[in-house]
């Protein structure tokens, strides 16, 4: 799971990403590899990758802040 979003985000969302290492605790806004644009369309991709509907009140930024947070929460509906 992991790595499917990490590819998402270095093929998707960062140019010239080929040199850029994500790791899955790396802060993904903080750290400026994804702006609010970039994150939305991490969501949009989210749900259709893992055919679910994150509702609104989900979207908040303990839920996306690294990729390891969006596994977790992927897991946690998966429950």
């Amino acid at each position: 799971m992991d790595n499917k979003i990490i590819d998402y985000i270095k093929n998707e969302l960062i140019v010239g990403s080929e040199s850029i290492h994500i790791d899955a605790n790396e802060d993904l806004l903080g750290g400026g590899l994804v702006d609010s644009l970039g994150m939305m369309k991490l969501v949009n991709f989210i749900e259709k990758e893992f055919e679910l509907k994150i509702p609104a009140q989900d979207m908040v930024i303990e839920n996306f802040m690294t990729v390891a947070c969006i596994s977790n929460y992927l897991k946690s509906k998966a429950e």
